[in-house]
């Protein structure tokens, strides 16, 4: 593994460990290439609290910590400054604005509610049989990826459907296609496989494949152990080997949130 852009910090209050443990284990395994991109601080409602993700007023020590760990340790890995970020259309403009005062050079796209959290707090991992909400699901994700502000989408099969099998095929390969048009990859899911979650499922990673959908591999690491598990690692190319897709080893950053 060449490159990994999805780790978290203890800020999202659902990850351990410090910066550095994080670097220290990347470098360990022979990374070249490390990006933070923990859950971005969303401009929410006053009097509403998130449990899982970073408080506003932690940008500043999250932006200061990663970006002094990229100059101490850049003769041994590049690290880049990014964010996990939701699509809520009613929020997205004050998020735009909040952040374009900070140095952020990639944003990966993690849509882990429909919707938004405030308004209807339906999280896109509950496993569901509703064809609705498949489709709102992916018409977000759509809506999401046509911004252009997404270096991938993360865990892109997060919505655990459970229904008709034609309208998982239909709803799941409407995002593939608009993210083969828009040459955006989607991630093989890391954290998915070494906790037995329901993502990454094989029947999305074939829709992938025959879209012809470029695939990067994410080790989505709330631990520092997990910056480096070649045994996951493993896995998820053999995932992307069965589905005959295109496995990226690294992505230009630096675009993101331009």
């Amino acid at each position: 593994m060449i490159a990994n852009y999805h780790t978290h910090t203890w800020r999202c209050h659902h990850a351990r460990g410090t910066e550095r443990e994080y670097v220290e284990r990347a470098i360990e395994g022979g990374l070249k290439i490390l990006g933070f991109s923990d859950h971005t601080p969303y401009p929410l409602p006053a009097g509403y609290h998130s449990p899982n993700r970073m408080e506003m007023d932690k940008m500043d020590g999250y932006v200061d910590t990663v970006l002094s760990l990229k100059k101490e340790y850049q003769a041994d890995i590049e690290i880049h400054l990014g964010l996990e970020t939701e699509y809520y259309p009613a929020y997205w403009e004050q998020l735009l604005d909040f952040l374009s005062d900070y140095p952020v050079e990639y944003m990966l796209l993690g849509q882990h509610y429909l919707g938004n959290e405030v308004d209807s707090n339906i999280s896109s991992g509950q496993e569901t049989a509703d064809g609705a909400r498949l489709k709102q699901y992916v018409d977000q994700c759509i809506e999401a990826m046509e911004t252009g502000r997404f270096l991938y989408v993360a865990h892109p099969d997060l919505l655990n459907f459970t229904g008709d099998a034609e309208v998982f095929d239909r709803e799941y390969r409407r995002l593939c296609r608009k993210a083969r048009e828009l040459d955006i990859p989607l991630e093989i899911n890391m954290l998915g496989l070494w906790d037995h979650r329901p993502y990454p499922r094989e029947d999305f990673w074939k829709i992938a494949g025959e879209e012809g959908c470029r695939a990067v591999i994410g080790c989505d690491a709330h631990f520092p152990e997990n910056t480096w598990r070649p045994d996951v690692e493993q896995l998820a190319v053999k995932m992307a080997r069965r589905n005959h897709l295109t496995l990226e080893k690294w992505l230009p950053v630096g675009a993101g949130t331009k």
